[in-house]
């Protein structure tokens, strides 16, 4: 007999990244990166980000456990599309103008 693992706080859409149930916007993988980037406690998250119960962080970070090279995979995937945007992008009119008086 097999067991099937049951988030209900959130929900995977078929070929999409798992998410909140209640605020669709908020994805696992958001709420793993505080984890990962901070080492903040599901509780010094959901005081972080009061939006999130404690319920939905103590779930993204099971789903997490249970399925960490796809949220890792989904890390990466993220931060290489962040890195090639911001190598493209032209710098901000701050920064022109601060190189422009030699003070960058």
């Amino acid at each position: 007999m097999t067991s099937e693992v049951i988030y209900p706080h959130l929900e995977k859409p078929e070929n999409q990244s798992a998410r909140l149930k209640r605020i669709p916007r908020i994805r696992v993988a958001q709420i793993v990166m505080d984890y990962l980037a901070y080492g903040w406690s599901v509780e010094e998250m959901c005081r972080q980000h009061p939006y999130l119960k404690l319920s939905e962080a103590h779930a993204a970070m099971a789903y997490y456990f249970d399925f960490q090279d796809e949220i890792e995979a989904e890390i990466r995937r993220e931060w290489e599309e962040v890195k090639q945007e911001k190598s493209t992008a032209s710098p901000s009119p701050f920064v022109v103008r601060m190189r422009m008086k030699g003070l960058i």
